[in-house]
Order: C-alpha cells, then structure tokens, then sequence
C-alpha cells in the first residue's frame, strides 16, 4: 500500500519545496518507488530537479485535474535511485479559479493519485503557498501532512489558520488524513532564538515533531540553481545528513504505522 503525502504550509519560505525535493530523493536512494507530485504553478519542485518547466506542453498535471486525462502521459520518469515526476506547468496557475465551477471539484487531485497510486510506494506533494483549492486538493488527496515551520520568530503564528483548514478538511472531505509531523527548517544552532523556537515548537505544537531539524544552510540554497538534490550537490553537507535522516524517520512511521492523530 503506497502512502501520499503532502508538505503543505500557506506561508512562503519555509523551506518547503526544498524538503519536498529531498525527502523524495532521498526515500527513492533508498530503493522506494517515489513519485514528486509539483502542484505548486511556479513549479520550483520540478525545476529544482532539472526540468525546464516553460519548455513543457500544455497539458500534463493540468490537464489531468480540469479535463481527466490519464496522467501516466504526463510523468516523467526518472533515472534508478530517483523520484519520477508529475511537473507543474504554467498553466497550472489557472487551475485554481477553474476548478471552482467544476464538480467535486475538491476531489481532483484525489482521483487522479488514485489512478498512480498502484504503481508507486510514496507520492509526495508539493503544495502552493497558499490555502487555496490547489492546496484544499493536496489535502484531500493525501494520507498525511507534514508540515515544515522555519525556526524564527512567530514560527507557530500563521499555524493556526493550516491546522483550521486541515480539520476542516478532515470533518468534510477526508476523515482519514493525518499530521505526521512538523519538520522544522532553516535552523541555526549559534542563534539563540532559533534554539528557542525549537523549544516552543516542541513544546507547543498540537501533533508529532520530527526529530530531524533542517539547518540553515548556503548549500541547500544553492542546489536548485544546479537543477540538483542536496543528495547530487553536496551528499556530505550537514543539510544533506539531515534530509538522509529526515527520509529514515518517514520510513519508520510509515512502515511502523507509527503516525499518530493528534
């Protein structure tokens, strides 16, 4: 049984897309058959990977939520020991006042996993920055969240409006979705406040906090700019160590069930 989930959080910055592109590449290093879902128009998940998402046909993920192609069409497929991937395109961005007038239109995403889900042992989304329907979607279609929170100051602030969309989505759409944690990001040890915002977070989020903290790292910045994972750009980093962790503590939840409700 694959597990779907989604890195979601509707403030920008946050380390999001970079957590997403790692966790996949580093659970697919691990033998995994991983899919990296970019539902994020500005498709920085697929170009982080090397795709040139202007050079793209009109189509693909799109064209699969507003009109129901089959998406395998649209999956390009990865080399061994890495996620094949459902890029975003630009025309993507329209997706969302679309789906407004289209029918179950929360369930779009949903269908279209389901057709994929078979064929893969996780799928991980990328979702917008924002709570829009694209990101509503997302949750939807997903087995849990993880939620990345930079570690600076007002980290849980902003927090609330997410978790008030999540249990909404549980109350009305998906009753099943969990949080399987919060991941905290663009750590700096010699920084007092960020020692504290660790704290706080672990102290005073209502659901699971990984483990693994991401740093702040020039690094783990870069590597986008190279098309590349931390993996391909510096496996030696304390970034790249910590993504490695990252993907063995979501191995473990997943294969132990170990994700609780909270």
């Amino acid at each position: 049984m694959s597990k779907i989930i989604a890195l979601v959080n509707q403030k920008g910055g946050v380390g999001k897309t970079t957590s997403t592109v790692n966790l996949s590449v580093y659970l697919a290093r691990e033998g995994k058959k991983v899919l990296l879902v970019d539902l994020d128009p500005q498709g920085n998940a697929s170009s982080g990977l090397g795709v040139n998402v202007s050079l793209l046909d009109k189509g693909g993920l799109y064209e699969a939520m507003i009109s129901g192609a089959h998406p395998s069409q649209a999956i390009l497929h990865g080399p061994e020991g890495y996620p094949d991937i459902l890029p975003a395109s630009p025309d993507l961005a329209g997706a969302g006042v679309e789906l407004i007038h289209l029918e179950n239109r929360e369930y779009r995403l949903y269908d279209v996993l389901r057709q994929l889900r078979d064929s893969y042992e996780y799928i991980i989304i990328d979702s917008p920055p924002s709570l829009g329907l694209l990101t509503v979607n997302g949750l939807v279609a997903s087995d849990e969240i993880i939620i990345p929170v930079q570690a600076e100051y007002y980290a849980l602030e902003g927090l609330s409006q997410l978790l008030e969309t999540i249990a909404l989505v549980r109350e009305n759409l998906q009753p099943d979705l969990l949080i399987m944690g919060a991941l905290l990001t663009m750590y700096d040890k010699r920084n007092r406040l960020s020692r504290q915002v660790v704290k706080e977070v672990q102290d005073h989020f209502p659901g699971p906090v990984f483990r693994s903290i991401i740093p702040r790292s020039v690094r783990l910045a870069e590597a986008p700019s190279f098309g590349k994972s931390i993996l391909d750009f510096d496996a030696f980093s304390k970034g790249a160590r910590s993504y490695k962790a990252l993907a063995r503590e979501v191995m473990d939840a997943v294969e132990k069930d170990t994700s609780v409700q909270k």
